[in-house]
């Protein structure tokens, strides 16, 4: 899988980790050795709390000039189960510009707080856009 932002690739990475939720696209979280990571900041702001992952701490992209806020997000503490995304990045393919696995082109779950990843192989409907599966 990889990420491109702004001319760069930020990620590329063969052993990312997939997570599956209930009624949406999976997510991708990639090692930290895969991710570019004096392009990857700390955002200024905001934190996020799942009760199955723990706390999310977001990232920024920063590409020269092109700074991407808050457009990717670890685990640095995740809880017991999901102990393999420890310090991963997932990113938020809508604001990233160019996505894929396996060589295929994502498409983003629609209204970005999930942040899902949406192939050929993945089919809905999804929770999040208006609408659809409340929740």
């Amino acid at each position: 899988m990889r990420v491109e932002c702004a001319g760069q690739v930020v990620a590329e990475s063969r052993k990312p980790v997939r997570v599956l939720e209930t009624s949406r696209p999976p997510v991708f979280y990639i090692p930290p050795a895969d991710v570019r990571t004096e392009l990857v900041i700390p955002a200024a702001s905001g934190r996020t709390w799942c009760e199955w992952k723990g706390t999310a701490r977001y990232w920024d992209v920063v590409v020269g000039d092109d700074v991407r806020a808050g457009v990717a997000w670890s685990h640095p503490r995740p809880e017991p189960g999901f102990t393999a995304l420890k310090d991963c990045f997932a990113f938020y393919p809508s604001l990233m510009d160019r996505c894929t696995v396996g060589g295929e082109d994502v498409t983003a779950q629609e209204g970005d707080f999930y942040g899902g990843w949406i192939t050929s192989e993945v089919s809905g409907p999804f929770k999040g856009p208006p609408g659809i599966l409340p929740g």
